[in-house]
């Protein structure tokens, strides 16, 4: 049998065959390329978790162990929303605790000096600890209270107390003024002074609608003064422990730190009672008469009535174990005495 010859192959065929040659080489190497990338991917995930973890559980150390109050962790609590306690299963921001924690301590040290280091420096930075733990918890609770009550702190509110603080005897001081004497003396942002104002008017409000005793007692006040020709002194003897007389006996500053007193003394005529108006730190209704004034200083007379329904429902919290507390500050007193919880690592993310 003849040996058929062997057809020539085309320049087609040729050029197939060599890219088949070309590519099968090739294969050798993409298989255990992709199967390297692919590990190479599992182990950046492996690695980027373990680092998240380990971030996790130091910023959870730092805040429930070490409760540390430094600027970095503050900074974290203002985006990470985690608690520092818990109120009726509200939780307590710990970044409104830090707030005013370090707010007062500035202060202090602004007034007496730096604490320095050592035991009695501790001490009292566990007692500014403790203060402002109780400060946030009250806070929290107001809020919950005026969730649940519909009362509401509007953002026109906040800004006009906050231009109200930025008046001295009438005058109003330039914003960046302002902000360099709250940072100096509170050490404080403008975010972080109005976030203190909105709490303290939220708190003032709920004081206001369930202390129905204050009222009550304003009632009586305002009937007294009526038959005793705006005598305070007879109110007070009248009521007793239900009400604060106070006189200066002597002219003072317009602009002094008394709850809003000299300033609406200023506003009035010798012998003027004013009408019933909030304190400035929302705790109670003041009641003022003018005695003198000058162009700049006020001798007056005050009765005040003390908001005290709201105080009594956060203490009975507290009596009911309804406060939880998520670190330990070795609390003295009998509210505080409570255990603390730490929460879980997780939760704190």
């Amino acid at each position: 049998m003849a040996l058929l010859k062997q057809k020539p192959k085309t320049e087609r065929e040729k050029v197939e065959e060599r890219r088949e040659e070309v590519l099968a080489k090739g294969r050798k190497f993409k298989y255990p390329l992709q199967y390297a990338k692919h590990k190479l991917i599992i182990n950046t995930v492996i690695v980027a978790i373990f680092v998240i973890v380990l971030m996790v559980v130091g910023a959870w150390a730092a805040l429930y162990k070490i409760q540390s109050t430094g600027d970095m962790f503050y900074r974290v609590t203002q985006i990470v929303p985690v608690p520092v306690a818990e109120v009726e299963g509200e939780p307590v921001r710990y970044s409104d605790y830090l707030m005013i924690y370090r707010s007062n301590l500035i202060t202090a040290e602004q007034q007496g000096g730096q604490l320095g280091g050592g035991e009695d420096a501790e001490i009292v930075r566990n007692g500014y600890k403790e203060a402002a733990l109780r400060s946030a918890v009250e806070y929290t609770y107001a809020l919950k209270l005026a969730k649940e009550r519909g009362i509401t702190v509007s953002d026109q509110e906040v800004d006009e107390a906050f231009d109200e603080h930025r008046k001295v005897g009438g005058v109003e001081r330039p914003e960046e003024s302002f902000l360099r004497i709250i940072n100096d003396n509170f050490g404080m942002s403008k975010s972080e002074y109005k976030r203190m104002l909105y709490l303290t008017l939220i708190k003032a409000k709920v004081s206001q609608v369930v202390d129905e005793k204050a009222n009550e007692i304003s009632t009586q006040v305002e009937q007294i003064l009526t038959e005793h020709d705006q005598d305070f002194a007879a109110v007070a003897e009248a009521l007793g422990e239900s009400v604060e007389y106070q006189k200066t006996e002597q002219l003072v500053d317009n602009m002094n730190i008394d709850g809003g007193r000299s300033s609406m003394a200023m506003t009035l005529e010798p012998g003027q009672v004013s009408e019933r108006f909030l304190s400035n730190n929302g705790d109670g209704y003041y009641y003022v008469r003018l005695v003198d004034k000058s162009d700049d200083q006020v001798n007056y007379a005050s009765l005040k009535i003390n908001f005290s329904e709201f105080d009594e429902q956060v203490m009975k919290l507290y009596m009911d174990n309804k406060v939880k507390v998520f670190i330990d500050l070795n609390l003295q007193s009998e509210p505080a005495a409570i255990e603390a919880v730490a929460p879980e690592a997780e939760e704190s993310t």
